[in-house]
């Protein structure tokens, strides 16, 4: 499958940017004949068409990232790597099984949204907006 979904690549396109983006190298597109389209026009097309959506996904990560609100609320989510057992582990001063026996000897922390929708829509209105 050729990269068509614009939402995938925006999340794609974060993380390269996320990453410091491309150091050496970039996309590759998997072109095998395996597909029901076989003749070189589709694959040209499939081949712009994936260059079109990265393109684009690129521009919308960006404006996303800029605006720093993802950022803000992912911080906000993980404040518990801050401080305590959490800070610990994020500094290497705790194992998996040291979490995993921290977890066996205190109850059920409070529940706390992901907050999954929020993001997503977020994302979709940049989609929807970026010109």
């Amino acid at each position: 499958q050729f990269p068509v979904d614009l939402y995938d690549a925006v999340h794609s396109m974060m993380i390269v940017l996320e990453n410091g983006g491309f150091s050496r190298g970039g996309l590759n597109f998997d072109a095998k004949v395996r597909r029901e389209s076989v003749c070189m026009e589709d694959i040209f097309i499939g081949h712009i068409g994936g260059m079109d959506t990265f393109a684009r996904g690129l521009e919308i990560a960006y404006r996303i990232l800029s605006d720093g609100k993802i950022a803000q609320k992912r911080d906000q989510r993980y404040t518990s790597f801050d401080k305590g057992d959490g800070a610990r582990f994020e500094a290497g001063e705790l194992s998996l099984v040291d979490l995993y026996q921290l977890a066996g000897n205190n109850p059920e922390p409070e529940l706390v949204s992901g907050r999954q929708e929020w993001y997503e829509n977020i994302i979709n209105q940049y989609i929807l907006t970026c010109k």
